[in-house]
């Protein structure tokens, strides 16, 4: 998987946005460019992306900026990674038509369900997360690990041997 500095931006403007906009007051890219020192160029990139899917509206004048298209908490974080392009995909194939493998032959390779079942639980859990999550740091992940020393024991060589 790879997830660009495209995608991690536009998660990260809006949360931005989530925290510091009062009301319905429009929040201008060079606010947000202040805050989170990214460039006010590559914000404009992202945020027609996300304008365009939907998930911003851009307000015109001397007050202008952008607001939510919705409400925050309906905002997942899938949802903007996606808005920019981005790829949640850890394998390398292109499809059921194609080929993991660099033969002619369609064929997955070894590994290919264990790297589509983390790209499916990743892509759940963001699925389950909204922008107001975020900017109130109130949720919590699904995948709770058990305490060290459980998962230590449980998952020892020894047990298996």
């Amino acid at each position: 998987m790879k997830l660009t500095s495209k995608g991690r931006f536009a998660v990260t403007s809006l949360v931005d946005m989530a925290i510091n906009s009062s009301g319905n007051r429009p929040i201008s890219l060079s606010e947000i460019s202040r805050r989170q020192n990214i460039s006010i160029n590559f914000l404009e990139q992202i945020f027609s992306s996300l304008k365009k899917k939907g998930i911003v509206k851009s307000i015109r004048g001397p007050l202008g900026g952008y607001i939510f298209a919705k409400d925050p908490s309906f905002i997942m974080i899938y949802d903007v990674i996606n808005a920019t392009d981005e790829e949640l995909k850890i394998t390398r194939c292109k499809g059921i038509e194609t080929s993991c493998l660099s033969t002619k032959k369609k064929s997955k390779c070894l590994t290919h369900n264990l790297w589509n079942n983390l790209t499916n639980h990743i892509s759940s859990f963001l699925s389950s997360v909204s922008i107001k999550d975020v900017s109130n740091d109130s949720y919590e992940s699904f995948f709770k690990l058990k305490d060290k020393e459980d998962f230590r024991d449980s998952n020892s060589r020894n047990n298996y041997l």
